[in-house]
């Protein structure tokens, strides 16, 4: 049951021509105020373009330019990129996406990772990246069973442990900020740092904890507060009743495209499509965003993480971490730096800082 296979995507026809037939008999709701969230032009201009001028076949062709394989880990079968750096001495990261993306936010920095002297980069910082696919999500799903942060932290330490991986470092963007650490606090004889684009470290209520804020902690509650209530909808239905969205998500690519495209926007159409395109294709609509409900009902570590760890957060547009409680939640921040990036997914939108980032922080604790 350890066994690691190939793997290559490979999507039939018939799938793709029923996604056609779909998207074109779309019927598409009554044009609101933005406030009442997705704008139907956006849903037909992406539903147009998925249809007309969007191109499957050639983005399946580019994530099938990387290896890629398959094994079972704690009864799930577990899909992941395995890109090797042509540089000896590379440290091994295991790579972790979150909801509603895929292992194709990680696409433009594989080559200044792992293959920085083709980039101009210095080839001493080189990185062998391992990018799981999350349980329950793309062709690591659907999932038949309850996971969440720990349990996936627990099967990703398995898996770097089966591609024979003796010390390795943990990314991640969204979700995959809340599983490297996790990485990190099962694993820390292993365990080089855990490097974030969030911390998701949050006040408990107690006043004492906003006494003497900084202006920029202040500015901080407010992002916080923007995201609750500009972005965070999604999150409670998630964590309360996934199947019940599940069932249109699931039957309409269109709806579909309207709920994951809520936190795509920042992202050119043909991006965000192939995003929401892996969940469709896969049938992991419902699967993926149960990961939240299961992550909600798990139990959660008490004590803060002691692994080194870095935070790269963009400027604007997305979550903002505030020291003073990610100071409570783990022990060893090293590095604390904003990027020159707007948005949820910098290592798409700004793939050369978010590299040289972790580059940067790996540098000292190879």
């Amino acid at each position: 049951m350890t066994e690691i296979m190939p793997f290559r995507i490979d999507i039939p026809q018939p799938a793709l021509d029923d996604l056609a037939d779909r998207l074109a008999r779309t019927r598409f709701t009554d044009d609101v105020a933005p406030q009442y969230g997705v704008p139907v032009a956006d849903v037909r201009r992406l539903v147009e373009h998925w249809r007309t001028g969007y191109d499957w076949r050639a983005w399946e062709e580019r994530i099938n330019g990387y290896p890629q394989f398959t094994t079972e880990i704690d009864g799930q079968n577990i899909h992941f990129l395995h890109v090797r750096s042509p540089e000896p001495d590379a440290l091994p990261l295991v790579v972790t996406h979150g909801w509603p993306g895929t292992v194709v936010e990680f696409l433009d920095v594989i080559g200044p990772l792992s293959d920085p002297r083709a980039h101009g980069l210095d080839p001493a910082i080189a990185f062998d990246l391992v990018i799981p696919s999350l349980p329950g999500f793309a062709f690591s799903g659907p999932t038949t069973e309850p996971w969440g942060t720990a349990r996936t932290a627990k099967a990703w330490v398995e898996l770097m442990r089966r591609l024979g991986y003796e010390r390795y470092g943990a990314i991640g963007n969204d979700g995959g900020s809340m599983v490297s650490p996790e990485v990190g606090r099962l694993d820390p004889e292993h365990v080089v740092g855990a490097h974030v684009t969030q911390v998701y470290s949050f006040p408990t209520g107690d006043p004492a904890e906003f006494e003497g804020m900084t202006p920029d902690e202040l500015e901080g509650m407010k992002v916080l507060q923007w995201f609750w209530e500009e972005k965070g909808a999604f999150n409670t239905l998630h964590a309360q009743q996934p199947q019940t969205i599940a069932h249109a998500l699931a039957d309409s690519p269109a709806g579909l495209m309207a709920w994951n495209g809520q936190l795509l926007g920042e992202l050119d159409d043909d991006t965000a499509i192939t995003h929401v395109a892996i969940h469709w294709l896969t049938g992991t609509a419902g699967s993926a965003i149960r990961y939240y409900y299961d992550d909600a009902k798990a139990d959660r570590a008490t004590e803060p993480t002691t692994v080194p760890l870095g935070l790269a957060q963009a400027k604007s547009g997305d979550f903002r971490s505030i020291r003073r409680f990610a100071d409570r939640d783990h022990k060893n921040i090293v590095s604390w730096n904003t990027l020159d990036a707007t948005g949820h997914y910098s290592a798409h939108t700004a793939p050369s800082a978010y590299a040289a980032d972790v580059r940067e922080f790996f540098a000292g604790l190879r």
